[in-house]
């Protein structure tokens, strides 16, 4: 039972390292467009984002509408930071502070908003999330020192494609290692059953706000990624719209599959720009791919059919049909 939970994880990151190692050679080769390479940082960005916020909706089982909020926080504060630092520090020094800073505040922020908004469940949560993204913009919005409504100008443009993955796999990685520890059993314990994961002894409130915090703080760095990769940076990006979408990808993928989100957040971020050439039509289509996708994601056997051919079930079969071959040699 240990070993499955590390074959899949493992499967997951050689998936990941197959499709960048890809997507890095038909960049440098020049196979691919000037445009479909501008869309590779926004993937990589959309799978921190899916996957940070499948840590609470499918893990901890909370449903929150307020990851864009957290996206825009820490994109702000990575921003202006990197700004403020550009004479000083060198690129290489300077990013990955601003990624840290944008995180730090996201998770402060998880913090302030956690303590009286994790006392709601269901519904309830999902509207003040959403409301506390939508304050966050409004307040945006009307500051001189982020832009205002005219955006953040002057921020470096340090997002690489390179960059972005290593975020990605850093991501994958903590989640992964989380869920699978004490700590993650512990927030699918309470997802499964409150009540009887706080009779058992398990702080509720405590892991409901690690879950919390550690979504919010990937958020911001996702957010702090988006920002460097744009040469002016609005508030009106990271309106709920940005909060839906995000909730979309991770249901797709199947709520609490990492791997589902890498997939889901991959097909959801390209294929508007996959279907841009058909103009009028792109957004019916793109509207109808998601229902189809929705359906069978609930369909048990569209269920079953990936089950049969999961890695797992794939290697269990080529193992018995290779002892039926020993079996009949021995014979």
């Amino acid at each position: 039972m240990k070993k499955k939970p590390l074959a899949t994880n493992l499967v997951t990151l050689a998936m990941v390292v197959a499709l960048f190692i890809v997507m890095f050679t038909l960049s440098e080769t020049g196979i691919l467009s000037r445009h479909m390479r501008s869309m590779l940082v926004p993937v990589c960005i959309n799978i921190i984002l899916a996957v940070s916020l499948n840590l609470l909706v499918g893990f901890l089982g909370e449903l929150t509408l307020g990851h864009a909020g957290f996206m825009s926080v820490g994109a702000y504060a990575g921003c202006l930071f990197s700004i403020a630092m550009k004479e000083i520090l060198p690129m290489a020094i300077r990013f990955p502070l601003a990624m840290l800073v944008g995180g730090l505040v996201a998770a402060v922020f998880g913090i302030v908003i956690g303590i009286p908004v994790l006392r709601l469940h269901g519904d309830y949560l999902a509207i003040v999330t959403l409301a506390f993204g939508e304050i966050i913009r409004s307040v945006i919005i009307n500051l001189e020192f982020t832009g205002g409504a005219a955006g953040l100008k002057g921020t470096p443009q340090d997002s690489t494609f390179v960059i972005a993955f290593i975020v990605v796999m850093i991501t994958l990685l903590v989640t992964m290692n989380l869920v699978n520890s004490r700590h993650g059993r512990a927030i699918t314990a309470i997802r499964d059953n409150r009540i009887a994961a706080e009779a058992s002894g398990i702080n509720v409130t405590y892991f409901r706000m690690l879950a919390f915090v550690i979504a919010a703080f990937f958020a911001g760095v996702a957010g702090v990624l988006y920002g460097h990769n744009l040469s002016i940076l609005t508030a009106g990006t990271f309106d709920y719209n940005k909060s839906i979408e995000l909730l979309v990808i991770v249901v797709l993928g199947g709520m609490g599959s990492i791997r589902g989100s890498v997939i889901s957040a991959i097909i959801i971020t390209l294929l508007p720009e996959v279907l841009r050439d058909l103009a009028d039509y792109r957004m019916l289509i793109y509207a109808l791919v998601l229902i189809i996708m929705m359906l069978l994601n609930a369909s048990p056997r569209f269920a079953a059919f990936k089950t049969r051919f999961s890695p797992g079930a794939i290697k269990a079969a080529i193992k018995a049909k290779k002892a039926v071959k020993e079996g009949n040699a021995n014979e």
